[in-house]
């Protein structure tokens, strides 16, 4: 099996007393190509590990906010063979922060399982969220990633039961995404209570890192999400930074709020 480059950039993270931040980036969003310069000014920033948001015509759990980047990418091109495409150029330019696509599983079934992940990891990625694929249908894809030594990430929800939970983790790889909320990604203004009784939970099935994502928007999240999970996913926030203002000063934008959640990451809990 091949090395989890995801896991242990998350516990690098956490061996040097902090939470891992991974940001989420829609590929070719604002325009075509400049991912890699976004994934560069925010990998300089501090960001331990990358999400790709790969576009989907129908994205039922995303919140406005990715939505329309999602959309706009479309309309720009974008397609799951220029998505692998971009972690080229990526990997090219020297970049070699872990990765993970994020994406739906139609996309993947576009292109058939075991080609999607021969390409992805041809590409240069680590690991693959199916945002929408219960992990108790998920075998297919989980023989398709392991074939591929990639990392196959689920989601949680505040809802999962214990099952849910116990199969989830059971082949999982990378880390453990707890979902913070009940509902779409999106910015909000506080995190729920409950996201840490979900990740107490999940560590009673695996010593895999928990990331924790939707919601978080400011190094106060972060923060608080430090005093019971490994990684903090950013991705509604960023994507607004991102498109208000001049498209060539985006990387910049990406850059600067990255860094602005740097305070938050201090690490409160005892690393596995």
């Amino acid at each position: 099996m091949a090395t989890d480059r995801i896991r242990q950039a998350i516990n690098k993270a956490n061996n040097e007393g902090r939470i891992a931040l991974v940001p989420y980036v829609t590929i070719d969003f604002p325009t075509p190509g400049i991912t890699k310069d976004i994934v560069r000014s925010i990998t300089e920033a501090g960001a331990d590990v990358i999400e790709l948001g790969m576009p989907f015509s129908d994205p039922l759990g995303d919140g406005p906010t990715i939505q329309a980047s999602g959309h706009k990418a479309l309309e720009n091109g974008v397609t799951p063979t220029t998505c692998m495409d971009t972690v080229k150029e990526i990997r090219k330019a020297g970049i070699d922060t872990p990765i993970v696509i994020m994406g739906y599983y139609n996309n993947i079934l576009s292109m058939g399982l075991d080609e999607f992940c021969s390409n992805a990891h041809d590409a240069g990625v680590d690991g693959i969220i199916a945002a929408d694929l219960p992990a108790a249908e998920a075998d297919p894809l989980l023989d398709a990633v392991d074939r591929a030594g990639l990392a196959l990430i689920p989601l949680l929800a505040l809802t999962s039961t214990e099952r849910a939970i116990e199969h989830a983790c059971k082949r999982a790889r990378g880390f453990i995404y707890c979902i913070s909320v009940i509902g779409v990604t999106g910015a909000r203004a506080s995190m729920s209570e409950r996201v840490k009784i979900l990740a107490d939970n999940v560590r009673r099935f695996t010593d895999l890192p928990i990331g924790i994502g939707f919601g978080i928007s400011t190094a106060d999240h972060v923060a608080n999400v430090a005093e019971y999970a490994d990684g903090a996913v950013v991705g509604s926030e960023l994507i607004n930074r991102i498109a208000c203002g001049d498209v060539v000063d985006a990387p910049k934008r990406a850059g600067t709020f990255i860094r602005s959640l740097i305070p938050g990451t201090t690490r409160k809990v005892v690393a596995n």
